[in-house]
């Protein structure tokens, strides 16, 4: 047996087992817990201390980003739901029912980030209320952040049970 021939009997590349997915999964986490509303959070961390033209761009960034999410909301938004539930939907009848493993891992990635887009617009009516500049721009930010990290982290956790699951029945059923 060669060593290419035993790296893919060790290494099943389906979506569970696959680096490239658990890769895609950091990325998308880490990328969601970064950019806050649109705006970067190392850019909100140094609008903090700095203030003055940093705060002035954080502002600028959060009104332009929520404005742009609740225009697509409110023109689109009942055909964006309709569809998003629709492939959802999709994802899973697909993904649980019939067993299609990519189907499950692109469907443990759209939900959570399902409800990340969900809590976004409503950091979006937030800002367009009145909570736009200072201390409460920051605030509103901060718990934003904490709450797509508390559900990346749960994803994450969530996603990492089942994939073992599954590689766990793939190397039981493959003896």
């Amino acid at each position: 047996m060669n060593t290419t021939s035993l790296i893919f009997e060790v290494i099943d590349f389906r979506s569970f087992s696959n680096l490239w997915f658990w890769i895609a999964l950091a990325a998308l986490w880490s990328s969601a817990s970064h950019w806050v509303m649109g705006v970067p959070w190392d850019m909100v961390m140094r609008a903090r201390r700095r203030g003055n033209s940093h705060q002035q761009d954080v502002e600028d960034l959060a009104r332009i980003y929520a404005n742009r999410m609740l225009y697509i909301g409110r023109v689109g938004g009942s055909w964006l739901i309709g569809l998003l539930a629709a492939m959802l939907s999709a994802l899973w009848v697909l993904g649980f029912w019939y067993g299609v493993h990519f189907c499950q891992a692109l469907f443990l990635m759209g939900l959570p980030m399902t409800l990340v887009g969900w809590l976004s617009y409503g950091v979006a009516l937030r800002i367009e209320a009145g909570r736009n500049s200072g201390s409460d721009l920051y605030r509103l930010l901060r718990n934003h952040r904490f709450a797509v990290q508390g559900i990346g982290m749960l994803a994450i956790l969530i996603t990492a049970f089942w994939g073992m699951y599954q590689n766990l029945s793939a190397s039981v059923m493959g003896q």
